[in-house]
């Protein structure tokens, strides 16, 4: 909790930095933004901090997802016992675990902190991979918890939109400025259609930036789950979700969180909360075989 506060006050000082970076070469008094940023800054993190607080029941009630109170089957005990042997493995507090009605393979983690989560996994996955494959998506969602992933995007995103409202306005205002001939008179309607312009172009780069974010984490879940699961075991889920992942249901809210995110190319890519399921199985292969290579430097 401390490295996130860290991470949280860091942030913060960065973006207050750069912008006062940005008005310098601009030429922008950085007195006149004082109420701008601190606007910037409340909407900016307030958004993301709501959202990751209601992340539980966002999930809850947009995938229908049950928790399972007392196991019906052997396979809720299955799930259930799984889980919490992980989260002791991984140092954190017993997640809920749940099942939701869906037909692709899939699962997902969510929750404002690593001691009060939410692990789900769809009835797809379930039908379609044995118990070693579940076990090791399972060790990718409590992957996903342990390392504080959901706070930590919940961070970046108020960082990234506290850059683009406070960039938007500081450019804004200059070329208002500029075209209107520097007039004295308060910012007119051309202010504010360039300011909504450009909230949407550094929207899309920030955009970018958070799914590059999104996607470097998913190696570190799989890496992980191969800890808590086994390597092979979480190389096979993978392999599996390349033959027959589908197009997922999951809402907006919680589609990073899945265990695949599908795929694209070219520019698309930029865009993808999931690195593609070959790059994330042949990350695992090389891992096992420098693995291997130490473990022979060390017998040598």
């Amino acid at each position: 909790m401390l490295k996130r506060m860290a991470l949280f006050l860091a942030t913060n000082l960065a973006v207050l930095a750069l912008a006062s970076v940005v008005m310098s070469i601009l030429g922008v008094n950085p007195n006149q933004f004082s109420g701008l940023i601190v606007m910037a800054a409340i909407f900016g993190f307030g958004g993301s901090i709501i959202s990751l607080l209601m992340s539980k029941w966002v999930a809850k009630r947009f995938t229908g997802a049950q928790v399972i109170e007392q196991p019906r089957n052997e396979g809720e005990q299955w799930l259930l016992s799984t889980v919490r042997r992980q989260a002791q493995a991984a140092g954190i507090g017993m997640p809920e675990v749940a099942v939701y009605d869906a037909p692709e393979i899939n699962a997902f983690a969510t929750g404002a902190n690593r001691n009060n989560a939410l692990v789900a996994v769809s009835t797809g996955l379930l039908r379609a991979m044995n118990r070693d494959e579940a076990e090791a998506v399972l060790g990718h969602e409590v992957s996903h918890v342990a390392n504080g992933d959901m706070v930590t995007m919940a961070l970046l995103q108020g960082v990234l939109n506290t850059f683009v409202i406070v960039l938007a306005r500081i450019v804004g205002r200059v070329i208002d400025g500029y075209m209107g001939g520097n007039r004295d008179e308060g910012p007119g309607f051309g202010y504010y259609a360039i300011v909504f312009v450009l909230e949407m172009v550094f929207g899309v780069f920030a955009s970018m930036i958070a799914m590059w974010f999104s996607r470097h984490r998913e190696f570190r879940a799989d890496a992980g789950g191969a800890k808590l699961a086994g390597r092979d075991k979480m190389v096979a889920a993978l392999e599996r979700l390349s033959l027959t992942y589908g197009e997922s249901t999951l809402p907006k809210q919680v589609a990073a969180f899945g265990i695949s995110g599908g795929t694209s190319h070219g520019l698309k890519r930029l865009f993808l909360s999931h690195p593609p399921l070959e790059e994330r199985i042949a990350a695992l292969r090389n891992a096992r075989l420098d693995e291997h290579a130490v473990r022979q430097g060390v017998v040598a």
